[in-house]
């Protein structure tokens, strides 16, 4: 029965070493998509017959 047992322990042994060197594959992520922004509203063009801003004020 100790022979299983140490047979057993050195086979587990080999298996952790071989994992510590090889590693284990990770599976590939799929890059998260990101949230749908809804494009902002465009502005209309200003209108040819639109009232232009006001000077602005002489310094003192």
């Amino acid at each position: 029965m100790k022979k299983i047992f140490a047979i057993f322990i050195a086979m587990l042994f080999v298996a952790s070493l071989s994992l510590a060197v090889v590693g284990c594959k990770k599976k590939e992520e799929a890059p998260a998509e990101a949230p749908k922004v809804e494009a902002p509203v465009a502005q209309p063009a200003p209108a040819d017959n639109a009232v232009p801003a006001p000077a602005p004020a002489p310094a003192k």
